[in-house]
């Protein structure tokens, strides 16, 4: 018997949890067991992979243990991106899991699933049924082996993830770069090397500036989250330091990658969306597509709709996170997809996200072009953005509502409830939501504006009420 609670860790689109307090090899060798039997892959291959932190191959073993009880053969495909995960359910057509926790702090770690052909599984589409059951493994107390058991084996994708991802952007051509990467002790540590560098590859015109390559899943620089402007710093100063045209942040699991540019500012990920959008647009109309489609979240820059409809594609909005969107660009046979968060989804690359390739795409803009980074993203962001802004709150619902009321006699202010709640001001041109975290105790405001003043001035007014 059992008194973990998997609620405690099964979120809307993967698992995470603290470390021997809420997930544990107990609960992970139920998981492993339960994911067999609710996505019927007894007899099939499961691949299972991890980032850097501590735990992972014992959590990589406790899950090959529960999912060969129940009859399928595990392949353990070592340290891995999250990115490296899905690629390798593509290509090999089979269920994977990785033990990661993104961004979260040392002391966490997770898991991230997806079926075969890298389709994502989310609360909708199984996750929570995967729990259910691992749950009455965990309070029955035993998980019954079945009478043909799995094997495991091991394979090495990192190769042929690299040449797969140089056969979609092919950066030979370009200018010579400097690059400065900071992996933040992370899996970019391991994939930039052997994508952009020289060590299983032949090199490329990319001199590449490491920053924290060694893989340290206990962060002993800083965190793993780029999106927090303070872990932006050492890249910041390296970049000017060493005169770069560029710098590349990774998280911890390296599935998402933020952009700095040559004098060392942040160029926003809606930014990097429309850059990429641009280039896949003009790409799928040469080879036919005459009304390519691009997925982007509700939290967005307009930018981004906007260029797109201007190019001639069709622009979807879709709610945040992963699962959903890569659903979305499944149904709308979507040819690339862009987060605020910086997760960049690609139709070629199984519909799924990976920083890597979005970075590769800047790289490939950046070294055709004769101007310099801060130049070129300057001609996609047209519009002031707050950036994500948590605040921690017991009462989010009461939050909004202060908010709500705030704008109940503007008649210029609608509302929208759709993943969070939306105010939009099409007078003043300005838009903000608030969205509850699916992964953090946090209200997370976003907003954008046609100026820095209009900006600031309902910032100040939104947290305002959001903090009282």
């Amino acid at each position: 018997m059992t008194t973990v609670d998997l609620n405690a860790s099964f979120k809307a689109y993967d698992v995470r949890g603290i470390v021997g307090d809420t997930i544990t090899a107990e609960t992970v060798r139920a998981t492993g067991a339960a994911f067999v039997d609710v996505l019927g892959l007894a007899g099939q291959k499961v691949l299972v992979g991890a980032d850097m932190r501590p735990s992972g191959p014992e959590f990589m073993d406790a899950f090959a243990e529960g999912a060969t009880a129940r009859g399928a053969n595990v392949v353990k495909i070592g340290l891995i991106s999250t990115d490296e995960l899905y690629f390798a359910c593509g290509v090999e057509n089979a269920a994977g899991v990785t033990f990661t926790a993104s961004h979260n702090p040392a002391e966490y770690n997770g898991m991230k699933m997806a079926k075969a052909g890298a389709v994502p599984i989310s609360s909708e589409t199984g996750l929570f049924d995967v729990r259910d059951l691992a749950q009455k493994y965990l309070n029955d107390g035993e998980i019954t082996a079945v009478e043909t058991t799995g094997t495991v084996s091991e394979k090495d994708f990192l190769k042929s993830y690299a040449e797969y991802l140089r056969k979609l952007v092919d950066l030979s051509g370009i200018r010579p770069l400097k690059v400065v990467v900071d992996a933040g002790n992370g899996m970019g540590g391991m994939t930039t090397p052997a994508v952009l560098g020289d060590t299983i590859l032949p090199g490329l015109p990319l001199e590449i500036v490491p920053l924290y390559f060694e893989l340290d899943g206990t962060f002993p620089n800083h965190p793993a989250n780029p999106l927090e402007p303070a872990n932006l710093v050492d890249l910041q100063k390296s970049v000017v330091k060493h005169g770069a045209d560029i710098g590349l942040a990774f998280d911890g699991d390296a599935d998402r990658c933020f952009v700095i540019d040559e004098k060392g500012e942040p160029v926003t990920p809606s930014a990097i969306t429309a850059l990429v959008a641009e280039r896949e647009l003009k790409r799928a109309q040469a080879e036919g597509n005459d009304e390519p489609v691009i997925i982007y979240n509700l939290i967005t820059s307009k930018a981004v709709p906007e260029l797109v409809e201007k190019l001639g594609g069709h622009a979807i909005k879709t709610r945040v996170g992963h699962s959903f969107i890569k659903a979305v660009m499944a149904e709308e046979s979507g040819v690339f997809g862009g987060e605020h968060s910086a997760h960049y989804y690609f139709k070629d690359f199984f519909n799924a996200d990976t920083g890597m390739l979005a970075a590769m795409h800047v790289l490939a803009a950046l070294g055709e072009a004769e101007t310099p980074l801060s130049k070129l993203g300057a001609q996609y962001s047209p519009y002031i953005s707050s950036g994500e802004i948590n605040s921690e709150i017991e009462d989010k619902k009461g939050a909004v509502d202060r908010v709500r009321a705030l704008y109940a006699d503007n008649t210029d202010v609608t509302v929208e409830d759709s993943d969070g709640t939306t105010f939009s001001n099409a007078a003043e041109g300005w838009w903000a939501n608030l969205r509850p975290s699916n992964t953090e105790p946090f209200l997370r405001l976003n907003l954008e504006a046609p100026d820095t003043a209009t900006m600031e001035r309902v910032r100040d007014e939104i947290l305002a009420e959001v903090r009282k």
